[in-house]
Order: C-alpha cells, then structure tokens, then sequence
C-alpha cells in the first residue's frame, strides 16, 4: 500500500483549542477527505459545520442530504468516484445508514463514519453521553461481514485517530468507525496538528492496467482488490448482491461461501497488526481496568484511588474496540483475579470480555445508563469487590 505525505492544503498546522468535533473534521481534511455527505444530529452536527467551512477551502464537497440514508449512500457513490469520503452522526442517525453500511461492506468501499454517541434507544438524551452503540457498530447491519472502529479519548484522539480511520479503510477497503461520544466530541482541549510532510496517509490502492482486464474484486497478493474511478473508462458492476471477480451477481452457495469468508477473513487475519490497545502495570497486576473513551478519563481516578489502598492494579485503554483484542483478554484471564469494566451503557463490550475468558476469571461490569458519566466511586467500589 503507497503512503505519501498529507497535502498541505488540508493541514491546518499549529496548536490550537478546540472540541473533539472540530478536531474529527481537521483530521479528516488532513487524511485527505474531499467529500462530506451528511445530515446534522446533536452531538455531531458540528463537524458537520466544520467540514462545511473547511472543505471547499481545499477543493472538496459538502453537502447536506436529506437524512442519513441519502448521506451513506452519496459517500459510497463518492468513493467510487474517487474521492475518500467520511460523514458524522450519532445513535438515531447510525440506525439509518445500517442497511447501507451492509452495502458498503459488500462491495469493499473504504469510507469513515464518526459517531459521537449519545443516550439511547430512540431520540433518548440527545445533549447527553451514551456508550451505547457498541454493539451496533459491529453487528447492526444484517449478515455477516467485519469493520473497524477506534474510540478516542480526547479532542487529540479525535484528529489523530481520524487520520488512522482513514488510513485502515484504505488498507482494507473496509468501513471504518470513529466511536466517540457527546464528552469527548464537546469537550475543548489543545489539539497539535502537525505540519503536511509530517503527516503520513495512505495512496488508495489504484489499478494501473489494461482497462478491459480490470476486476473490481480481484484479489491482489496481499488480499485485497485494486480500485478504479467511475467514469475513467473502465467497464464495471457494483451491486449489493452477493458477486464475483466482475462484480456481477453470482447468486449461490459457493460464491457466498467465497465472498463472505472473505470480507469477513481480511480483518481477523489482520486483526494484530490493526489493534492498538494502551497498556498500564498489567504485570503482576490482581486486577485489570478495562475502558475506553471518555470512561477511560474517569477510570483514571478510581485506579488511582484502588492503588493507593494497596490493590494492584492495572489498566487495558480499548483504542481499537473492532477487531476486539480476545488474544489479550484470554490470556490475561489465565493471571488474573478479575477484570472490571465500567461503560455508558447497560453491558455491551463486557460481554467480548466474558467471552474471551472463557470461565478463567471473573469479570465485573460497572453499568451507567447514560446522560453522565461513572462517579469514579462507584468504580472503586466494584474493584474492591472483585479484589476480595
């Protein structure tokens, strides 16, 4: 895969104070997105507004659709037109683009989608935090197939993890998702941008031969196809069906066999080398932390205050929530008393956790329903209760 450099045009170099929304659009427009397709909804809507001041700046499209459907949909015609392309939202408005994220999995398309969640189901809290889509990241449109998503923990996070979104989607042809929450997506802190030649992204992958030999979803060695730009003169099927090397509709068991085991085996195949976890005294530790996004911050403190009462503790930080890192997890349930984990919602990633041990360990969900954020107390009592 070709890595170049950021273009300097999309690079607003320096220091500078700002919200994790702001900083979502800034990474984006570094990565090199040149089309936004989106529709507002609260907490996200100002990326949106970033991206609808900063794009044309750069020779990009904004362009506000009217829902969330039409807005996924015109980031997949976008990408096959050539462009990288990304959109923000939050719960109600993720629900809407599920089926077409299905789509984009299907025909392979790299594209990025920010959620900056909030309290749910329905319209719920909509000026408020949730954590509550989890799950629906990974398993909210219908059959079988993998994402990516990653979980910042601050306005930084929000730059430089957009900018990684990017770059995973490009590698793997893949949907990639940006897991944040109302917290994080308004919550304003320095964000450092680099200078462009500092700032590494990834070429997306193009065919450079013979026009009527081009094969949307041939394989390369390295498993994955080569893309071409719609109306470039190549002859080419997209369709949601399940397909061949063509792209046309092959509709049996074995191409389902072929197609599926496919866009499903490229990521767990890759999965170590796309995991990015943050690590903390997990040698020798009794009992494991486990958190991300916001909840990571306020875990901090109830750590802080189980190691001043003599625990030991230690802390996993989930920056890669899918693929989820069961390798870790497995082989620390065989060394530890318990693992904790505090989320905004109802236990949804705890449960990846209790798989993974298998029964090796006892696992300890700290619940918050959402509209706030944990009282670090009430994570220093559940520790306590599992070091016993």
């Amino acid at each position: 895969m070709k890595k170049v450099k950021a273009d300097p045009k999309g690079v607003l170099t320096g220091s500078h104070y700002m919200d994790g929304d702001f900083a979502l659009a800034e990474g984006g427009l570094a990565a090199g997105c040149r089309f936004f397709g989106g529709y507002p909804i609260t907490p996200s809507t100002e990326t949106a507004e970033r991206f609808s001041e900063r794009i044309p700046m750069v020779g990009g499209v904004f362009i506000q659709m009217e829902d969330e459907l039409a807005s996924i949909i015109s980031m997949i015609g976008a990408v096959w037109g050539g462009k990288k392309a990304m959109t923000v939202t939050s719960g109600p408005g993720f629900s809407l683009m599920m089926e077409n994220i299905g789509l984009a999995a299907i025909t392979e398309t790299p594209l990025v989608i920010a959620n900056v969640q909030r309290g749910g189901p329905s319209t719920g809290l909509p000026t408020l935090p949730g954590q509550q889509d989890m799950m629906q990241a990974r398993w909210g449109s219908h059959g079988d197939y993998n994402i990516i998503a990653l979980s910042p923990d601050s306005p930084q996070e929000c730059f430089d993890l957009t900018i990684k979104a990017f770059n995973l989607s490009e590698i793997y042809r893949v949907p990639v998702f940006i897991m944040t929450d109302e917290c994080i997506g308004h919550m304003h802190e320095k964000v450092v941008i680099p200078p462009a030649e500092e700032i590494e992204v990834v070429e997306r992958k193009w065919y450079t031969g013979p026009k009527d030999k081009y094969l949307p979803f041939k394989l390369d060695k390295d498993g994955i196809p080569f893309m071409v730009k719609a109306g470039d003169g190549y002859r080419f099927h997209i369709t949601g069906l399940t397909h061949d090397e063509r792209g046309y509709p092959l509709l049996n068991s074995k191409a389902q066999d072929i197609k599926v085991r496919h866009i499903v085996d490229k990521i767990n195949d890759n999965a170590d080398k796309i995991i990015i976890l943050e690590e903390e005294d997990i040698d020798g530790a009794d009992i494991v932390v486990i958190s991300y996004g916001i909840t990571s911050r306020v875990a901090f403190r109830a750590v802080q205050t189980a190691r001043k009462a003599g625990i030991k503790v230690g802390t996993i930080r989930l920056i890669t929530v899918w693929p989820f890192p069961e390798k870790l997890i497995n082989k620390l349930a065989k060394k530890v008393k318990a693992f904790v984990f505090p989320e905004i919602n109802y236990g949804q990633m705890v449960r990846e956790v209790e798989r993974s041990s298998a029964g090796q360990t006892k696992v300890f969900p700290v619940h918050h329903c959402g509209g706030g954020v944990h009282n670090p107390d009430d994570i220093f009592k559940v520790i306590k209760e599992a070091a016993k």
